[in-house]
């Protein structure tokens, strides 16, 4: 025992042990919060012993609760035997698509046999993507021209195309936006592609088509925004993404994609900011009237005093701290659960 110690009297040593007591109970805590996080199970999902008194947040979709969970019964019931005849069922192959007929005669001459009925039999196949060419031929005519006038040339109007001086066409330029945006293949692998149909496109031509055609949607995207902005609820989150610098090839540098969901009509607006401060959401926001709801990021304070926005946090980021106060406090984490909601 330090010296020090052996010196105090009576009281000061029981507030030292005291101190000393609160200070293991706060590492332990913390120790046993940090072995949950590297060996635990990641779900928080669990279900609360319920105090009878406790009101309970049912909407008609979460069953009563047994109040003696001790009780038991037995139930017996019968099933039939599965012994490993029952045919497994195929799932039929949807109407709507092509049917490539092939007849497959029998070898034998069949010549003034009577025909009692076929075998059917399908089988889903695939053909992978083609590039072709459209090759449009405009003849030209001249016309002469009338009471002095010179001749006129004739020829027909091209139709109307996305990108007017690019050799893609609509169809490949969709096919392209879709294939990254919406199944995440980068540009280059669509490259590679089209290099094992015998036709090189340099990653950076594709590139110049994907962002002009960008620019041609921003007037979509800008009234997406509105509407998505005219709702009275709307959802605010942000997460980290890669972003290539074009400065520094082969380097990334954390970008962020900022999400504002419309829960009621399901509609998400993506905000892309190089950083996390609070331009982003102050600049979308800035006509916003209703309710907000966030996790709780310091960025989102200010619309708790903002006129005509209601500041609201994640039940889930709340509900977490229960989750984490299961062995500390059991009867306290449960009554704080929301699990009860549908």
């Amino acid at each position: 025992m330090p010296p020090e110690i052996e010196k105090l009297g009576r009281e000061e040593l029981l507030e030292v042990v005291r101190e000393q007591y609160e200070k293991n109970e706060t590492l332990q805590s913390e120790n046993d919060r940090l072995k949950k996080l590297i060996f635990g199970a990641k779900s928080e999902r669990f279900v609360p012993e319920v105090d009878p008194e406790q009101t309970s947040l049912d909407f008609g979709g979460t069953p009563e609760v047994e109040k003696n969970p001790s009780a038991t019964e037995i139930i017996i019931y019968e099933r039939e035997k599965n012994n490993g005849k029952q045919k497994p069922t195929r799932q039929p192959i949807p109407a709507h698509l092509e049917r490539i007929i092939h007849e497959i005669q029998p070898e034998e001459d069949v010549t003034g046999l009577m025909k009692i009925g076929e075998e059917v039999t399908e089988e889903l196949e695939y053909t992978p993507g083609k590039l072709f060419v459209n090759r449009y031929i405009r003849p030209k005519y001249v016309k002469p021209g009338n009471d002095g006038e010179g001749t006129k040339v004739l020829i027909g109007n091209l139709p109307e195309r996305p990108l007017p001086k690019c050799i893609a066409g609509p169809h490949l330029l969709a096919a392209l936006i879709v294939a990254k945006f919406v199944d995440h293949l980068p540009l280059y692998r669509q490259s590679q592609m089209f290099k094992r149909q015998g036709i090189d496109i340099p990653d950076a031509t594709i590139c110049g088509w994907v962002n002009a055609v960008g620019r041609l949607l921003k007037a979509l995207y800008e009234g997406h925004k509105r509407k998505v902005l005219l709702s009275i609820y709307l959802m605010a989150d942000e997460t980290p993404i890669g972003v290539l610098e074009s400065d520094n090839p082969g380097s990334l540098h954390r970008g962020f994609h900022w999400a504002y969901y419309d829960p009621v009509n399901k509609l998400v607006l993506f905000d892309y900011r190089p950083g996390r401060g609070k331009e982003g959401p102050k600049e979308i926001l800035k006509d916003f009237k209703g309710h907000l709801q966030t996790d709780g990021y310091a960025v989102y304070d200010e619309y708790g005093h903002k006129q005509g926005i209601t500041l609201m946090h994640c039940w889930a980021h709340a509900r977490r701290k229960f989750a984490e106060a299961q062995d500390n406090d059991r009867a306290r984490a449960d009554y704080g659960s929301i699990d009860y909601l549908p």
